[in-house]
């Protein structure tokens, strides 16, 4: 079992910052991919960006503006967000894989508001 905690949200004007942190019970090495999904109000849960050792893509959307990040030492995967935009409004969940079980492990979620 893989628990994830997740911090960082919050409320910011358009073209503003903000970074995302996920903390995980475990090593986030090899043996896991992870990544960030959001779901708005209405909306279906899309994938934000994800990683798996050197690899590592991006809703087009957001590519270019966001980047994600693994911290090995620190069992954190980061999602670094600038220029945001009112459609980012959301809550972002981050999400660990077991390659080797095919276990998905989430974190709670948390807001984030982009509005003037």
């Amino acid at each position: 079992q893989v628990r994830l905690v997740e911090s960082g949200g919050g409320l910011v004007q358009p073209g503003g910052s903000l970074r995302l942190s996920c903390v995980g019970s475990v090593s986030i090495c090899d043996r896991y991919a992870a990544g960030w999904y959001r779901q708005a109000p209405g909306k279906q849960r899309e994938l934000v960006a994800n990683i798996a050792g050197n690899f590592n893509d991006y809703l087009a959307s957001v590519r270019g503006s966001f980047t994600i990040s693994i911290d090995n030492a620190k069992n954190t995967v980061s999602l670094q967000m600038n220029m945001l935009k009112p459609d980012d409004t959301a809550v972002y969940y981050c999400f660990v894989r077991d390659t080797w079980t095919g276990g998905d492990y989430w974190g709670q979620g948390t807001q984030v508001t982009v509005s003037s």
